[in-house]
């Protein structure tokens, strides 16, 4: 669960719900036209843009922005230096006897166990991002969109309304009760926009970003450990996509150390 996601719509939602509570009753702020407006239009706008089933993915990936959670470079690092040391000393079928959590590391190294050569796995992963990446934005770009459309729909309300307004000035009393209505298309519009569709448009592309770095991490580690390349060497290839000045925890820095060091003792014996 990402709780940054979470605490942020709340509170915000909490934020404009005790504002309009402690300015009134909640009931003057529904209003049924102008829901239909905002929300319906904006969804029928969008949707010209796109199709039906780009809708459909595009709240599918929208979850990310709440539930999804990227595993850490520095942990894909260790994973794959444990790796590199067990085919070091068992060879590439030995890999098939390890877990692996990360399921896009583990269909690799599937890959490199039934004997594909190097050239195919590293396409098939890497198309494999291509699409991953593809699909995200894709989800991103709608939901900017409706970002964009939500408050353009909530001015053609708030016109329509003030048009509706203006026909029926010969009742002075209507006009504050009419105006407010009107208001409220624009005010729902905001709100979709700068609470949910934007938010979640930056998160999903912060999500694109992380998924992937740690994606291109496991290919680079996946070719170096099928080309038999010395875990030392993996590791410092792999140290390139940590943060800097958060260094990994060093659980297989040391595996690849110590194999290194035994190795030495056996020549030198």
């Amino acid at each position: 669960m990402d709780l940054a996601t979470l605490i942020g719509v709340i509170a915000a939602v909490g934020c404009i719900v005790i504002a309009i509570m402690m300015g009134g009753e909640m009931g003057m702020f529904v209003n049924g036209p102008s829901i239909m407006i905002v929300v319906a239009g904006t969804f029928a706008v969008v949707t010209m843009k796109f199709s039906i089933s780009d809708m459909v993915g595009a709240f599918g990936v929208a979850v990310k922005a709440f539930v999804h959670k990227i595993q850490h470079p520095a942990e894909i690092m260790e994973q794959s230096i444990e790796l590199a040391n067990v085919a070091r000393k068992d060879g590439l079928l030995g890999l098939e006897n390890v877990e692996v959590k990360n399921e896009f590391l583990a269909k690799g190294i599937t890959m490199v166990v039934d004997g594909n050569p190097p050239e195919l796995v590293h396409k098939i992963l890497s198309k494999e991002i291509s699409l991953s990446i593809e699909r995200n934005e894709k989800g991103l770009g709608i939901f900017k969109a409706m970002g964009d459309v939500a408050p353009a729909m909530g001015m053609i309300g708030t016109l329509i309304g003030l048009v509706q307004m203006m026909s029926n000035m010969s009742d002075p009393k209507s006009i504050g009760p009419a105006m407010a209505v009107a208001l409220l298309t624009t005010l729902y519009g905001a709100v979709i926009a700068t609470v949910f569709a934007l938010p979640i448009a930056d998160k999903l592309a912060l999500r694109s970003n992380e998924e992937r770095l740690t994606k291109s991490m496991i290919l680079e580690s996946i070719s170096a450990i099928q080309e038999g390349v010395n875990p030392r060497m993996i590791e410092g290839l792999l140290s390139i996509y940590l943060t800097p000045g958060k260094p990994g925890k060093g659980k297989g820095k040391g595996k690849g150390k110590d194999d290194d060091k035994e190795n030495d003792k056996a020549k030198a014996a």
